[in-house]
């Protein structure tokens, strides 16, 4: 017998990623590549599908070796069916039965979750949320994903679509949200996209922003940090909307750690220590005081170690094939 090693697969707006995961969560090939979500599902699953053969030959790893294929994908999903619902992120995208097509394209057994919650899990097996019993996790990035983990157990609710942290309401008469459609989300004020494009909507011919071609979060954030008011000011929104959604986060769930990954966390502490301190000084306590809100260890990985955990858990739950 030996540690099944699993082909996984994360399906973003903006970019595509594969990899080939072995059963202690290393990442033995990674590979990017931008979403045409814009063409509807069959073009970028063809885009998916070749990244993830593409993966395999950069591992050096023979087909027959590849157990399994897991799959993370924004919600709602039927993680049961294997069937993506209505993602918000990719347009067109209804009933698409994304793991028959993968088991077709790949002759291997699917497992598909939430990109979210694939993530918790895979943070809370093998990374920051490791030995952790109650854990949140948030993603911010072209939107804002989550995943709870209670008891050592990842929640999925209901229907397998709960844990949605980025809908969480900061104000309730606030920014239309992308996302869901409704008003004052989490995901309205801290996703990469909302930076930018709050950011787009104050400018001025006084902000350094004014002289950048293509305005992102990133941007923001450097700008921010060399001084400029503008982005600055956007900047300090941002943080004050992220302590204020984990604030309530931390009371309903009283987790021990919260972790939050995806790329507008590459700002480090410029965004995360004013949210911690706003949840140190603002979540009831004891556990408000008690909780660390820390940033992901899988850093870009993630969405991969967390589509191969899913696969892992449903298929090899002993860890051997």
């Amino acid at each position: 017998m030996r540690a099944p090693r699993v082909l996984a697969l994360d399906i973003g707006g903006t970019k595509l990623a594969a990899g080939l995961v072995d059963a202690t969560g290393r990442v033995r090939s990674f590979l990017v590549a931008p979403t045409p979500a814009a063409d509807g599902p069959e073009p970028v699953l063809d885009v998916l599908f070749a990244l993830g053969r593409k993966a395999v030959a950069d591992a050096g790893v023979d087909w027959p070796e590849v157990a399994a294929v897991g799959i993370g994908c924004g919600g709602p999903l039927d993680a049961d069916r294997g069937v993506l619902l209505s993602p918000p992120h990719l347009p067109g995208w209804v009933d698409v039965p994304v793991t028959t097509l993968a088991a077709t394209a790949f002759g291997r057994p699917v497992a598909l979750d939430n990109d979210g919650t694939a993530a918790a899990e895979a943070e809370h097996r093998f990374g920051a949320g490791a030995g952790t019993a109650q854990m949140v996790y948030l993603t911010l990035s072209t939107g804002v994903g989550g995943g709870v983990v209670l008891n050592g157990e990842v929640y999925r609710g209901a229907t397998g679509n709960g844990a949605e942290l980025g809908h969480v309401v900061v104000d309730w008469r606030g920014r239309a949200c992308r996302g869901c459609g409704g008003r004052g989300c989490l995901e309205a004020y801290v996703s990469g996209t909302s930076i930018a494009e709050r950011a787009r909507e104050a400018l001025d011919d006084g902000s350094s922003l004014s002289t950048v071609e293509s305005l992102t979060a990133a941007e923001v954030a450097a700008h921010a940090s060399a001084g400029d008011p503008l982005a600055a000011r956007v900047w300090r929104e941002t943080a004050d909307a992220l302590g204020a959604g984990l604030t309530s986060i931390v009371n309903v769930l009283e987790p021990e750690l919260v972790v939050l990954g995806g790329g507008v966390t590459r700002s480090g502490d410029a965004l995360i220590a004013p949210a911690r301190a706003a949840v140190h000084a603002s979540a009831m306590t004891p556990g408000g005081r008690s909780v660390r809100v820390e940033r992901a260890a899988l850093g870009d990985q993630v969405g991969v170690v967390g589509a191969a955990t899913v696969a892992m858990r449903r298929f090899f739950p002993e860890g051997v094939v």
